[in-house]
């Protein structure tokens, strides 16, 4: 097996020790104590835009801290060189997704061969040459950083809105362009002109077409990088006279926003982590007003699709803890005039709907298994999608249109990669559309995906998915990657991961712990995992490593422990409550400090927070909680695991100071001889490298990092 070496912790390339500048608080009779709170910029909301503003006393922290990751990783060159290799192998470089039909065209995503980013096209419908509507690779040439969150069409097909962030932060740049013009991949011209409209500024990245084409809506972000306003945009008026047709002043609630299937509405959605409204805003008139459908209330999450002159509704409201499925007429909207269409079923979680002229369709997640059920509305006939094996994943694609009987629909599992099917709603007939290639060649029958469940310490079952090679043997000796998030209701599919295989043909286990704090089996399984039942989701992980440990799919000290954003808080209290299970832990963007991030209500995420973790300003019993589990405060003298910590300087989620903080607490307090290393990207925020082949440079450096923790036994 290939591994490599760590060098000696020492020497001349290891930061110095980083200089104590106590600063103290004292909240509900406690004194918190933060060495390192200096590290946290003043100017935080100024560098997130210009991180050449970065003071050059941080900045000096952060450049140190990189050069000892390269340094101590210096050695795995060869090994990385060699993974990112076999990872290009199992890209197909020239590629496209399956076209989507809207009106007289086929719409779709392609990449060339050794592009970085998509290409946006179409072709019509009856046949013809492709036209290339964006161009990512030629839009994003000389950028450091460059990602598209969002690309439409107007319905009129004769213009094309797109967004794009260029430094990693999130502010994205809105751009509209005419179909019309013979070089459709130029970099705009200025405003004002014909050919390109001016840039509209700090969005959120959504944007919806007015029916007639005319204009469109779109997200404004605040000074906090807060979504607070839905604003109308007129094309070829300058930004400065956009319309505010929606806002919401609360800071602890976001809007979203979406066009709804049917083309008729914009859908505005305003939510936070317990609880959403929903308003439909008539995409034929642009002064319409938005109509609420519902009040916001405690607790109550919903979301709506229009059918027709009737309003179809996901909701948890009256005790539906895993969901229902109602209905109203459009002119009753407001009168809660429901009729029940899909009941509750506890246990069986429905996690979408999607309404056909004829059809309805939801997906539902029973016992950690979807499934797609589809009802003939007129005569009420049911029947399901569903698979065979032990863990899958299984989803709805987005369509263009509307009037349309097929459903297409994505599968995958560990073993088994991406397949694309239309699925004819009348005549049941399933049509593979496409199948992922893996160009150096895949064979799912060396491999084994299995889901089992452990016992958590309360005597629930947590359930996990595995893969490994099928000639693996499960003596307990063998390395295991063991991957969690649980946070926010999240799933984690167990779907198909190509480039784990880089792993798993080294001999690695990789598995799934599909922890509270998910929806994994259900709502209860999110709502054990929030606010003061946080800790199960702790709990589960230990006890799902202690159980692969126990069949002999692993040993002690033989785990990689992974998790990214609110998975690496998990790995920051795994990392402090169980250091002796781990060889390492890998963890990307990390929120680690959450005791002092939550009493931080200048950040951008911190109110909306507030739901999903607690207040720990306002609320004694959870700021005890939270300070008993809060990664960065909980650092204290023992043998911690390798850690390999990933952060991005313009990450406005979790900022850079959270994985810089606990970092160097834990390389100045940890009594093993392991190395404790961190990465920051300088020129990327949250999501890392966007493109595709710069991506894996992130999951290369960590499958090293992996390798190198575990030696043969």
């Amino acid at each position: 097996m290939c591994r490599f070496q760590f060098p000696a912790l020492s020497g001349p390339n290891k930061p110095s020790a980083v200089t104590r500048r106590p600063t103290k608080t004292k909240l509900h009779g406690v004194t918190l104590t933060d060495d390192y709170a200096w590290l946290k910029a003043e100017n935080w909301p100024v560098v997130l835009r210009d991180p050449a503003q970065l003071p050059p006393a941080i900045r000096a922290v952060i450049e140190a801290e990189n050069d000892y990751a390269n340094a101590m990783l210096g050695n795995s060159k060869a090994l990385q060189e060699a993974i990112i290799k076999e990872m290009r192998g199992r890209i197909q470089e020239e590629d496209s997704e399956v076209p989507r039909p809207d009106g007289p065209w086929l719409y779709y995503i392609a990449h060339r061969k050794g592009g970085e980013h998509p290409l946006f096209c179409r072709q019509k419908r009856i046949g013809g040459p492709a036209e290339i509507l964006l161009d990512g690779d030629a839009e994003a040439n000389g950028k450091d950083y460059f990602d598209i969150a969002e690309f439409s069409h107007s319905p009129d097909h004769s213009k094309v809105g797109f967004s794009l962030d260029d430094t990693g932060a999130e502010f994205y740049t809105i751009r509209v362009r005419p179909l019309d013009r013979k070089a459709l991949d130029q970099t705009p011209v200025s405003w004002p002109s014909a050919d390109c409209d001016e840039a509209i500024l700090e969005t959120d990245g959504s944007l919806v077409f007015l029916a007639d084409s005319s204009g469109f809506y779109y997200v404004h972000i605040d000074d906090n990088h807060r979504p607070h306003e839905v604003r109308l945009h007129v094309i070829g008026n300058p930004p400065s006279e956009d319309i505010c047709v929606f806002a919401v002043p609360e800071p602890g609630l976001f809007i979203h926003l979406r066009r709804a299937v049917s083309g008729r509405f914009a859908i505005i959605g305003v939510a936070d982590h317990d609880s959403s409204e929903t308003y439909l805003l008539d995409l034929f008139d642009a002064k319409a007003e938005p109509i609420l459908v519902s009040p916001r209330q405690a607790g109550v999450r919903y979301d709506v699709e229009p059918h027709g002159e009737r309003l179809f509704i996901r909701t948890n409201a009256d005790g539906a803890e895993d969901f229902k499925i109602l209905s109203t007429s459009l002119s009753q909207v407001s009168s809660s005039a429901f009729v029940e269409e899909v009941p509750h079923k506890r246990g069986c979680m429905i996690i979408k709907l999607s309404m056909f002229p004829d059809y309805l369709v939801f997906v539902v997640r029973n016992a950690g298994l979807p499934a797609i059920w589809i009802r003939h509305l007129a005569s009420g006939e049911e029947h399901a999608i569903t698979f065979t094996e032990e863990a899958y994943s299984l989803g709805l694609e987005e369509r263009l249109e509307y009037e349309t009987r097929t459903l297409r629909f994505v599968y995958s599992s560990m073993t088994t990669p991406w397949e694309t099917y239309d699925y004819d709603l009348l005549t049941r007939e399933r049509v593979l559309r496409k199948r992922q290639v893996i160009p150096c060649g895949h064979d799912p029958s060396r491999y084994v995906t299995r889901r089992l469940f452990a016992l958590a310490q309360d005597g629930e079952q947590i359930p996990v998915s595995l893969l490994h090679r099928a000639d693996l043997a499960l003596d307990g000796r063998a390395p295991l990657l063991l991957y969690g998030y649980g946070a926010y209701g999240a799933h984690v599919p167990a779907s198909f991961g190509a480039e784990r295989f880089s792993l798993v043909d080294r001999g690695f286990v990789y598995a799934i712990a599909h922890v509270r704090g998910g929806t994994d089996k259900g709502w209860h399984w999110y709502l054990d995992g929030k606010l003061s039942r946080k800790p199960n989701t702790f709990s589960d992980f230990i006890c799902a490593a202690r159980q692969l440990i126990a069949d002999g799919y692993t040993g002690t000290g033989r785990i990689i422990a992974k998790g990214g954003s609110a998975g690496g808080m998990l790995m920051g209290v795994v990392a402090n409550l169980a250091p002796e299970l781990f060889a390492g832990i890998l963890a990307d963007v990390p929120f680690v400090d959450v005791l002092n991030t939550m009493l931080d209500a200048s950040l951008p995420l911190t109110p909306p927070e507030w739901v999903e973790w607690g207040n720990p300003a306002a609320d004694p019993e959870i700021f005890a909680i939270m300070r008993a589990y809060s990664p960065y405060d909980n650092v204290t003298p023992k043998p911690y695991p390798a850690i390999l910590a990933l952060a991005g300087l313009t990450d406005p989620r979790v900022t850079y100071w959270e994985p810089l903080k606990w970092v160097t607490k834990l390389r100045a307090l940890s009594t093993s001889d392991r190395p404790i290393l961190l990465k920051t990207n300088m020129r990327a925020g949250h999501a890392g490298q966007p493109g595709r082949f710069q991506h894996l440079e992130d999951i290369t450096l960590q499958y090293a990092f992996a390798l190198g923790c575990v030696q043969d036994p």
